[in-house]
């Protein structure tokens, strides 16, 4: 299992978005499920295949990303 410095995001995604992520904060995928599509995406280097990617992961564990 991985530690909380490690983080648990998908390997699918690109460097660019796991960077954007990291530098962001998120390293764990729960974490996501605190934030808004809308939020993730004006990151830089957050783009449409990684926000599938993060959307069918988060989707397999039984969340989603928050709504409002």
């Amino acid at each position: 299992m991985a530690t909380e410095n490690e983080g648990d995001l998908p390997v699918k995604i690109g460097a660019p978005a796991r960077r954007a992520l990291a530098g962001a904060g998120y390293v764990r995928l729960e974490q996501l499920a605190d934030v808004r599509e809308p939020d993730l995406m004006k990151l830089h280097g957050m783009g449409p295949k990684a926000m599938g990617v993060l959307r069918a992961a988060l989707a397999e564990r039984g969340l989603s990303f928050r709504g409002d």
